[in-house]
């Protein structure tokens, strides 16, 4: 892990984003992601508008290192971190997601660890690294998932240590079903996530595997066990969404049980995700959407932080919180926000007549 500071951007005049930026920051959020999004509709406007931001800067980063020709990867993770060095000297490079990035970075007081972080991971991925145990897959999940939940409930406000510990198991439980999820498709590609001590337990051959991916009952235990794992952390997680603000927990317990979901289709197809990609069809999302209103099943927030993504909590801890938020007659931010409700709910229409039979 690189070292880090704690100073925070202060974005130079003329460089904040404008509402092109964030509405480039949404498209691609709305393309790229249709699980969060969905969930994403449940958000207060203004946490909305921010989250698009950050998972924009997130996402645009994966397709930058995923997309880089081979031997290439390092140099394009290289060009990421200078551009969040920018980021954090307030002088954003010339791309909507950079200068909405600088904005959220400033106004939540967020380290430049958490980013950083999500970095290492890229890099990581860069090097074709490869996970012996299910810790290091989860110190590997921590990067590239738990950071940028860590980062959500910045954005939420919240700061406490136990709640980013528990949004950090959440993030590391999707994660783990992403990797669940993926495996064949990985294989393809020639990456693979799964522990390789699991494998070895049960007799597969990693290159054997990657050179022709097959599904069988041993690859299908591996998968098994994995969400299992995430299972546990799922759970965990459902008490840190209760110390979010009373109008965000709906979309974060969405995104929660929309990924869970994900872990139950695979468990349906046999434990498939070699020859198959499971999917959370539109009107099961919709019904989690629904569900995600229902109280939590969680109380208990004080569970050990995962080794693994300590790290991520104690800068928090070690950054100042942010300034005062603007007070409520901000004319200008009500009138964002009313138009921010309308555009909502056309979407949310719109999302309902895709879910109809």
């Amino acid at each position: 892990m690189r070292a880090s500071s704690p100073d925070l951007a202060e974005p130079a005049p003329g460089r904040h984003a404008g509402e092109r930026d964030h509405a480039a920051c949404r498209t691609a959020i709305r393309q790229g992601s249709r699980s969060f999004y969905a969930a994403s509709l449940l958000l207060p406007p203004s946490t909305r508008r921010a989250a698009y931001g950050l998972y924009a800067f997130c996402r645009h980063s994966d397709d930058a290192v995923d997309e880089a020709r081979a031997g290439t990867s390092r140099a394009a993770v290289a060009r990421l971190e200078a551009r969040l060095a920018r980021i954090y000297a307030g002088d954003p490079a010339d791309q909507p997601a950079d200068r909405a990035l600088a904005e959220i970075v400033a106004r939540y007081a967020i380290p430049r660890a958490l980013p950083e972080a999500l970095l290492d991971g890229l890099a990581w991925d860069a090097e074709g690294r490869r996970y012996e145990t299910l810790s290091d897959v989860c110190a590997y999940a921590a990067r590239v998932a738990s950071a940028v939940g860590a980062m959500m409930t910045l954005i939420m406000e919240v700061r406490d240590a136990d709640a980013l510990a528990r949004a950090c198991d959440l993030g590391v439980a999707m994660q783990l079903t992403n990797i669940a999820r993926d495996v064949g498709e990985d294989a393809r590609a020639g990456r693979l996530y799964l522990p390789l001590r699991w494998l070895a337990e049960e007799g597969i051959d990693p290159d054997a595997f990657l050179a022709a991916p097959a599904a069988d009952p041993a690859i299908g235990r591996v998968v098994a066990r994995l969400l299992e794992a995430a299972e546990l952390l799922y759970a965990r997680s459902e008490a840190g969404i209760g110390a979010l603000p009373l109008a965000c927990r709906p979309a974060i317990r969405a995104a929660r049980l929309i990924y869970a979901e994900i872990g139950r289709e695979i468990e349906r197809a046999g434990f498939d995700s070699v020859d198959r990609r499971a999917r959370v069809r539109g009107r099961r999302k919709a019904a989690l959407l629904l569900r995600s209103a229902l109280p939590l099943a969680g109380t208990d927030r004080s569970a050990h932080c995962l080794p693994e993504t300590a790290f991520l909590v104690a800068a928090v801890a070690a950054t100042p919180p942010p300034a005062a938020a603007p007070v409520w007659w901000d004319i200008a931010g009500q009138a964002v926000r009313v138009l921010d409700m309308i555009e909502t709910l056309r979407e949310r229409e719109a999302l309902t007549r895709e879910s109809a039979p």
